[in-house]
């Protein structure tokens, strides 16, 4: 058993009946007494952040951890009932749905905190001092490289039109992607992609051509891929591929752009330990936080794939407003429609 994982006390409770979070773990130094229980709800796997969070604790032992895993759209919705009808809140929430988060705080339901280390963050990656992107992971191309030669792997969007309009194609029902009801991040992708791309509306006919498979979540998809169950996979989040990583599994940043999400961080306006929620937040930030967290690879590593990616195909996704965009009720569902017929989702 890893280090930390006793260390930190590691108790991970899988969900059954009416709990929304996924898993649960606690986290807490093995000197002193802790006086705090600082409650963070977030989207990331508790494996990949449990050595940042061991190491936050071990060096502010005053506090005890609990940290609950939770889906993007359970988390926004939740972290919405706590500002508006005043359900139980969290100290800290951490999402990689953006575009949610940055409702949340357009709806007032953030606490506001300053320092030299928020500050120090560009522009895109924070907003009105009441969210802050703490990472910066890439929307990828994944591939089973056992049965997809390397040259014949789609290196851009462009790449992957032209192999899915290949007669009698092999990748009929073998491409995967992010299921848009089921994920946040996945929406927030196909969303950016349909601002960003021409190849927009051709990927969806593509991908309806071809019977691609829609589903929710990153393990799942790696997994298939692994395995040759899917031969491809299109906008996979690069940071949890890295986190699993797999012999057969190649990885690929589109050349024509990659975009870049960066995992938001907020102090809810009803939290209760607002002063340690910072200091987690500032923590993250500091040296330490941000080589441990590309040591569990939440930056961005561009060294895996053989062929470089240049400035101008780097496309972050920024936190701002424009992202409200994402959360219009008619906009989202005309987009959801659309997504439902290219993949002929029953519900």
């Amino acid at each position: 058993m890893r280090p930390w994982l006793i260390a930190a006390v590691l108790v991970i409770l899988r969900a059954t009946g009416p709990m929304a979070q996924e898993a649960v773990a606690e986290f807490k130094s093995d000197t002193g007494a802790p006086t705090t229980q600082l409650l963070v709800r977030s989207t990331t796997d508790i494996e990949i952040l449990a050595p940042l969070l061991q190491a936050f604790v071990t060096a502010t032992p005053t506090i005890h951890l609990q940290y609950e895993q939770w889906g993007s759209n359970a988390l926004y919705d939740d972290s919405l009932a706590a500002c508006e009808r005043g359900a139980a809140p969290a100290d800290v929430v951490f999402s990689s749905g953006v575009h949610q988060m940055v409702d949340l705080v357009n709806r007032a339901c953030a606490h506001p905190y300053r320092s030299a280390a928020t500050e120090a963050l560009p522009v895109s990656r924070r907003w009105r001092d009441e969210i802050w992107g703490i990472t910066q992971e890439p929307a990828v191309i994944i591939y089973n490289t056992a049965l997809v030669p390397e040259d014949e792997a789609p290196v851009s969007r462009f790449a992957l039109l032209d192999l899915m309009r290949q007669p009698e194609s092999a990748f009929t029902g073998k491409i995967a992607t992010y299921d848009v009801e089921a994920s946040g991040l996945g929406f927030l992708f196909a969303f950016m992609d349909s601002l960003e791309a021409t190849t927009f509306g051709s990927l969806l006919e593509g991908f309806s051509r071809l019977q691609a498979v829609a589903t929710c979540c990153s393990a799942e998809i790696i997994d298939g891929v692994a395995e040759g169950r899917y031969l491809i996979a299109y906008n996979v989040l690069g940071s949890y591929v890295d986190a699993r990583p797999r012999r057969d599994v190649g990885v690929i940043l589109p050349r024509d752009y990659t975009l870049f999400l960066s995992r938001t961080y907020m102090i809810p306006k009803q939290a209760v330990h607002k002063r340690e929620a910072a200091l987690l937040l500032e923590f993250l930030l500091s040296p330490q936080g941000q080589t441990m967290l590309a040591e569990v690879n939440l930056f961005q590593r561009i060294d895996r794939d053989a062929r470089p990616l240049s400035d101008s195909a780097r496309r972050a996704i920024p936190i701002d407003p424009k992202l409200l965009v994402a959360m219009d009720r008619h906009r989202r569902q005309l987009f959801v429609e659309q997504w439902r017929t290219t993949f002929a989702t029953e519900r």
